[in-house]
């Protein structure tokens, strides 16, 4: 290597300890077998801190150019909660050769992750503790977070002899009192704990209700088991939050911006087939009421009219619904309150477009009858389109289906339905007084 290229990767090397994260971004558009070898020639802190920075999939695939000891090495730096979110993207077979990489303890540990239920308390939890008993001095206690670099450690967690957590106890307290008192006597009495097997939604209410940085994760027996971190908790709802929104329209939940784009087509393609044969629905209730579209030419303009604001209508209760759901403000029992709800706001609502709708037709068509016929039309199509946005999510979640996948395509075909027919229905009932 000439003197030239060392120099240059050299400065490639302190580039990435220095910005690991703007380095990150450059090596998404290199070839990850080039990103994966400037990896392994950098300190493991180092490579961690770009390795985070890179979208899942660009981690993924230079994860699999990464020679088995520095993989090893980079996965074992991650933390268990970040490197179990990478791993339970790959491939069974993948994932498994990659923790037999691993030391013994740390593959056990990541597989204990792996194996909880998704968005249960134990797929978010930290479960690296440092151990304390009530009978530790304060003295014990500190000499063993300098002995293990604890230092993302804020608040102690106090166990008895038998594992089960007795107390909470904060760093700043452990530092300021005397080196012999015991832990048990400078405790406090620990927040009501979590189960690993707590749903996401609950532990969501919990720091809503309950603002804490942290939260102690316990057993079927109430031993303490790990730590559930704010932090974590946040970039779950907002992963959650992100895949919900490309659920609702079609697309994948696993798909991410720089996703292959044979990988994006594969997922895309077949809910916009399904769409495709619910626009020939909508397109058919159109067939229906040809000769009275080709009597009055006026109908064709206003259709969009009615289905427009009958879909935003539908959407708002979708939306509502689907966050009710999702944050657990209300379960399938309460579906009837909820569709009456909706449905009440859909009336009203469309009393007022209705009223609005008609002026306008009335001052551009100069027809009594033509304003007529959108005015009640708009409100039984805004009134359905409440209801509709009410019933699907609750329907299909009772159904055990995703609500977010499918919610928005059969919204779609139901307001355009209803609504065409409604508007086109009516026209042909009262096409004497067009």
């Amino acid at each position: 290597m000439s003197s030239a290229d060392a120099a240059l990767e050299a400065l490639s090397h302190q580039y990435l300890q220095a910005y690991p994260r703007e380095a990150a971004g450059v090596l998404e558009d290199r070839p990850p077998a080039e990103a994966a070898r400037l990896l392994g020639q950098v300190p493991p802190d180092t490579g961690v801190g770009v390795l985070t920075g890179l979208t899942p999939d660009g981690a993924q695939e230079v994860l699999t150019h990464l020679c088995p000891p520095v993989r090893g090495r980079l996965l074992a730096r991650l933390g268990p909660v970040q490197a179990a979110r990478l791993l339970r993207e790959l491939e069974p077979e993948v994932r498994e050769s990659y923790l037999g990489e691993l030391a013994p303890g740390t593959g056990r540990e990541l597989r204990a992750l792996l194996a909880y239920p998704e968005d249960s308390a134990g797929r978010w939890m930290d479960p690296r503790l440092v151990g304390f008993t009530r009978e530790m001095t304060a003295g014990q206690a500190l000499e063993r977070l300098r002995r293990q670099s604890a230092a993302a450690v804020a608040t102690l967690y106090i166990t008895d002899s038998e594992g089960l957590l007795c107390g909470q106890l904060d760093l700043r307290e452990i530092a300021l009192a005397e080196p012999d008192r015991t832990l048990g006597e400078l405790a406090e009495a620990p927040p009501r704990p979590v189960s690993e097997f707590d749903p996401r939604e609950e532990l969501v209410e919990r720091l809503e209700g309950q603002p804490t940085a942290s939260l102690p994760v316990v057993d079927y027996a109430g031993r303490l088991v790990g730590e559930l971190r704010g932090s974590a908790l946040v970039s779950a709802v907002q992963e959650d939050a992100s895949t919900d929104l490309q659920a609702m329209v079609g697309a994948s939940r696993e798909e991410r911006a720089l996703s292959g784009v044979g990988f994006a087509v594969t997922r895309r393609l077949p809910w916009m087939e399904i769409n495709l044969v619910t626009a020939f629905l909508a397109a058919s209730v159109v067939g229906l009421f040809e000769s009275t579209i080709a009597q009055f030419t006026a109908l064709a303009v206003l259709l969009p009219v009615v289905a427009g604001q009958s879909g935003n209508a539908g959407a708002q209760a979708l939306a509502i619904t689907m966050r009710g759901l999702s944050l657990r403000e209300i379960t399938i029992r309460h579906w009837l309150r909820v569709v009456f709800k909706e449905m009440r706001v859909g009336l009203f609502n469309g009393l007022a477009i209705a009223v609005t709708t008609a002026a306008g037709v009335y001052v551009w068509s100069g027809s009594l009858g033509l304003s007529l016929v959108i005015a009640l039309a708009m409100v039984i199509a805004m009134v359905a389109a409440g209801v509709a946005g009410a019933i699907i999510p609750i329907l299909l979640t009772r159904l055990g289906q995703d609500p977010a996948q499918a919610s928005s395509i059969l919204l779609t075909t139901v307001t355009d339905v209803v609504g065409f027919a409604a508007f086109l229905g009516i026209a042909t009932v009262f096409a004497g007084f067009l």
